[in-house]
């Protein structure tokens, strides 16, 4: 992860669309998959409207597949072609704000995952005392700091290994809830509204996976095989990706039948345990705290990967330090301190997705109006002499503005938030794109309108 080039040396380019498909299959594996299918049912939904609102919420990894083609066709890490649509210093901010994104939801998974650590020792009789918490902490982050050291490919071959493995425990788990489940009940789901229950649903799985992904996408794509098919990069992210989630949250649509508090539960882990027969409580935590580190390589990598991309010359032990330091003294706060820190840490960071859904579409946008014969080096050479391209600045500026608008949330309501906006704040992500597309759309009308007067 050299800064000093833009384009990917050609030696690195080591990645096949297989460990693709494994990398993005190991990072949604996780069992939270199963908490956001009981949420879709939340929504009051039909079986049939859940399931098909868990297919197309999977499919929007759409989006992040389309990034990793064009890190792919580009050679270029995602906030380096970022350059392009913002200028090399109006991208700072959005680039800044990927960085906070990234390393505060990583510090979330490493709290996660370190509390679920500490429950699996307690199925085996060990106390759970401030010192275990402390070992288990040490371990987890352990794990995830060390993924600093490896190269893209090895990192690739790990999240295949993690993929077989915890993918197939989660698929016993997904079993035993197939068994269990009340397919009566299920299917007896009375059918909800379209457009105040499914559109919300499947914005709420956008917005909590393939959006939050869009900013790493191309971190990865900019390192496989320069001889791969652009398609092939496109679909290995979207399905290795979606796969997972989709069966996941299919299980979680019948789990709600036999835990019922799923969906609303404080404590989402512990409801689930209760699901499971006792003799496999130890396989269940360690699925549960496993199923997250997979996602937490991916988002430490490119937690780094931004914070260069930012201007920050540090070197890579340096910078593998750093981020290190700053996790573990969130997660110790949270652990130790004040674990009501976390709730309002989490709506911070939920303010920061409706910034970074606008930059995605911006980024889209761009490529589709301005990049078609491909990205000018120039642009996103540090030095380049375009330091704000305000096109891209004021779309992203505007779409937030529309986004923020319609957020509702515990502690703040936009003046458009009522209707099918009223507490459901992944609307106002769609808002915030759709807004950033049209904007960038109107200046690229007058910027041709411009050039026509010129000739």
């Amino acid at each position: 992860m050299d800064n000093e080039f833009i384009k990917v040396p050609e030696k690195d380019k080591t990645l096949s669309p297989s460990k693709l498909f494994y990398n993005w299959f190991a990072a949604n594996v996780g069992i939270m998959g199963f908490v956001y299918g009981a949420i879709i049912v939340s929504y009051h939904l039909s079986f049939w409207q859940s399931i098909t609102a868990a297919l197309i919420g999977s499919l929007t990894f759409a989006i992040p597949g389309w990034v990793a083609m064009i890190g792919q066709r580009e050679g270029v890490t995602t906030f380096k072609l970022s350059r392009a649509a913002f200028g090399i210093y109006g991208n700072k901010i959005p680039n800044f704000m990927a960085w906070v994104n990234m390393v505060g939801w990583l510090a979330v998974n490493v709290i996660t995952g370190t509390l679920l650590f500490s429950a699996m020792l307690k199925t085996i009789h060990i106390p759970q005392t401030g010192f275990t918490k402390f070992i288990c902490l040490v371990i987890f982050a352990g794990l995830v700091f060390l993924s600093g050291i490896f190269n893209e490919d090895t990192l690739a071959k790990i999240q295949t290994w993690l993929s077989w493995i915890f993918g197939g425990l989660t698929l016993v788990m997904l079993i035993m809830f197939l068994v269990n489940a009340k397919w009566e009940e299920a299917f007896a789901m009375k059918q909800g509204s379209w457009l105040t229950g499914w559109l919300p649903a499947v914005a709420f799985i956008a917005a909590g996976s393939s959006i939050s992904w869009s900013m790493a996408a191309a971190d990865w794509g900019a390192y496989v095989r320069p001889n791969t098919k652009p398609a092939a990069t496109f679909w290995n992210t979207t399905l290795g990706a979606a796969t997972p989630l989709f069966f996941l949250m299919a299980g979680g649509v019948l789990l709600s039948t036999i835990s019922q508090s799923l969906a609303s539960a404080s404590d989402p882990y512990q409801v689930m345990y209760g699901a499971v027969p006792g003799w496999f409580g130890f396989l269940y935590f360690l699925v549960a705290a496993g199923g997250i580190i997979p996602q937490c390589l991916v988002s430490f990598r490119s937690a780094r990967i931004n914070l260069a991309t930012i201007g920050i010359e540090v070197s890579q032990k340096a910078s593998l330090i750093l981020h290190a330091v700053i996790i573990i003294l969130i997660s110790a706060y949270v652990l130790f301190v004040s674990g009501d820190f976390l709730s309002n840490f989490e709506l911070f960071l939920n303010f920061l997705g409706i910034c970074l859904a606008s930059w995605v579409a911006i980024f889209l946008a761009d490529n589709v109006i301005y990049r078609k014969n491909g990205y000018d080096l120039k642009l996103m050479d540090p030095n380049s002499t375009v330091h704000y391209n305000w096109s891209g600045i004021v779309s992203w500026i505007v779409a937030t503005i529309f986004g923020f608008l319609f957020t509702s949330n515990d502690i703040y309501r936009g003046p458009f938030a009522y209707g099918i906006f009223k507490d459901n704040s992944s609307l106002a992500v769609f808002i915030s794109g759709i807004a950033a597309i049209v904007v960038m759309l109107i200046f690229s009308l007058i910027a041709k309108r411009s050039n026509r007067l010129k000739g």
